[in-house]
């Protein structure tokens, strides 16, 4: 091992132990944070030690103390480290999680690709490392934190769990629990992915306005799933003329018009497998960054529903509930419906991680009196004030009040790909047993 990775190694475990031997508000930051980050780990086949300490990697670049980061602090009370010290702890700065796929093995190390945004990395490794990872192979994924060293190679900064070779299915799965579990390193290596997908929830927003002509709508299942599609025809049109693009053309039309060589049109077809204004999701005015609208498709039990309300959020994204009338209803004094109980729907909504924060906000904006009242009887708590307690009662229900991700954005291409071809394999699967089983979006 070369002596600069052996610093960056010393220079992490110190950094850890920093942290972990805090006593001030620095060891309360830590303290909140874990017990946030693993309730999201709750269901996590990776459990004990690895999570811990997974946990208290994500927490020298995510957690805050005041606002410095726990790096700024390590910095500010070692102030005899060298230069090319100093340099090694602000490149801890960079690290992130990944499922990497291992590309070669070298003696030091390996060539790794990030599924996620398909960026490559050489990461070196320790001898303790080189007899952990002795029976890693070419073409498995590891879930991991990497961290960069220099400009030339990076090193592990956490536990490597070693996921073997994993069939497509099985891969959409490991990256719909990577996006629930690492919510901040979904893009982490690639910020120019993570700016297209959430200008991409924003559009869609928008486009749900303009054609609903409202960012709130109930309508019986069956057929919000049928404007659902009709929506999305519409925001494919919008983008195709954005892009100047004739959706009347034919594909060979639309590659010849947007100037794309013959090698890059059979690629598109390849990958794509489609004809006409599906191929607008990667011709986006020849954009480096190839993004793909996820479809949206109900669950069987939203398309069933008597009356689903959608919520559209330009952050949040879509919220769907079918009791959302009758928890209106309680607040305006209009509940006609016996059967409805306004504990357990309170309750319903509190404990629900389906029912975002946005939704409680929104409720507060629009009937914040009717609100306090109806949550001081429920919850028992008479001196209950909607302006200065709603945020710690949504944290009290681990309601995050900051936004992830929605399933409604745009993927990249490879991810879109994977996802279909999972989708597929699934179902050519589930039909030959006589069942149809359905899963989109990041596994979810």
């Amino acid at each position: 091992m070369d002596a600069i990775l052996t610093t960056a190694k010393e220079l992490h475990s110190e950094l850890l132990d920093f942290v972990l031997d805090a006593e001030d508000d620095l060891a309360v930051s830590l303290e909140a944070f874990s017990a946030e980050q693993l309730a999201n780990f709750s269901d996590s086949q990776y459990q004990g030690a690895v999570q811990n300490e997974m946990v208290l990697n994500m927490f020298l670049t995510e957690g805050k103390v005041g606002d410095k980061q726990p790096i700024d602090l390590f910095l500010e009370s070692h102030p005899n480290l060298s230069s090319q010290q100093q340099n090694l702890v602000d490149n801890f700065q960079r690290s992130f999680a990944g499922l990497f796929v291992v590309k070669q093995i070298f003696d030091d190390g390996f060539a790794l690709r990030n599924w996620l945004t398909e960026k490559e990395y050489i990461v070196k490794i320790s001898e303790q490392e080189q007899q952990q990872l002795k029976r890693a192979k070419a073409a498995e994924i590891l879930l991991a934190r990497i961290a960069p060293v220099n400009e030339q190679y990076w090193m592990f900064s956490s536990p490597v769990t070693v996921m073997g070779r994993l069939g497509k299915p099985k891969l959409a799965v490991a990256i719909g629990n990577f996006k629930k579990n690492y919510q901040n390193s979904l893009y982490g290596d690639a910020p120019e992915l993570l700016e297209e997908a959430w200008l991409s929830v924003e559009k869609y927003h928008q486009g749900f306005i303009d054609f609903f002509n409202s960012d709130e709508i109930t309508l019986p299942g069956y057929q919000l799933e049928q404007k659902l599609s009709e929506l999305q025809e519409q925001v494919t049109q919008s983008k195709l003329a954005a892009a100047g693009i004739d959706s009347s053309k034919s594909l060979k039309e639309i590659v010849q018009q947007a100037d794309i060589s013959d090698e890059e049109m059979s690629e598109i077809v390849e990958e794509m497998g489609v004809e006409g204004k599906a191929v607008s999701q990667v011709l986006d005015s020849k954009k480096s960054v190839k993004m793909v609208m996820p479809k949206v498709e109900l669950p069987p039990h939203l398309k069933k529903a008597e009356q689903v309300t959608v919520l559209s959020f330009p952050r949040w994204g879509q919220i769907f509930l079918t009791n959302y009338t009758q928890f209106k209803n309680l607040l305006i004094g209009d509940n006609t419906d016996e059967q409805i109980e306004p504990n357990k729907l309170v309750r319903e909504y509190l404990e629900s991680p389906d029912i975002k924060a946005c939704v409680w906000q929104r409720l507060s904006s629009q009937y914040p009196e009717k609100l306090e009242k109806l949550l001081q009887q429920v919850l028992n708590r008479p001196k209950f004030d909607i302006k200065q307690d709603l945020v710690s009662l949504l944290t009290e229900f681990h309601k995050s009040l900051n936004p992830v991700l929605p399933e409604i954005a745009s993927v990249p291409l490879h991810l879109h790909n994977l996802f279909q071809e999972a989708l597929s394999e699934v179902k050519g699967k589930s039909n030959k047993k006589g069942k149809t089983k359905s899963k989109g979006g990041f596994g979810g």
